[in-house]
């Protein structure tokens, strides 16, 4: 039997990726590079190097393509979780609401 998390709508897909963020807080606008560890149609999990994201922090990505048959990728999304990794980094959960290329 499948677990709740594993319940989902859409199928994720591993990447792996490097990508550029730009995280936009109440305390600050700034970009930083992370990796993107998979993407589905709704949202991404993405590594930080940072103790932790506010939930709703609004989080502009992009994943630049490495394949000149894929575009390059951006999109605004929300936090929508954070969970620690370790004492300098975190994994961040977002929401993709807006997806352009």
């Amino acid at each position: 039997m499948a677990s709740q998390d594993n319940k989902r709508k859409f199928l994720r897909m591993m990447v792996n990726s490097a990508c550029n963020l730009k995280i936009v807080d109440d305390v600050s606008s700034r970009s930083l590079r992370a990796v993107c560890k998979d993407i589905s149609a709704t949202g991404m999990s993405i590594d930080i190097e940072e103790k932790s994201v506010e939930m709703g922090t609004m989080v502009n990505v992009h994943i630049e393509s490495t394949n000149s048959q894929f575009p390059s990728l951006t999109a605004d999304t929300r936090v929508v979780h954070c969970k620690e990794v370790d004492v300098n980094s975190c994994n961040v959960g977002v929401e993709i609401f807006v997806l352009s290329k």
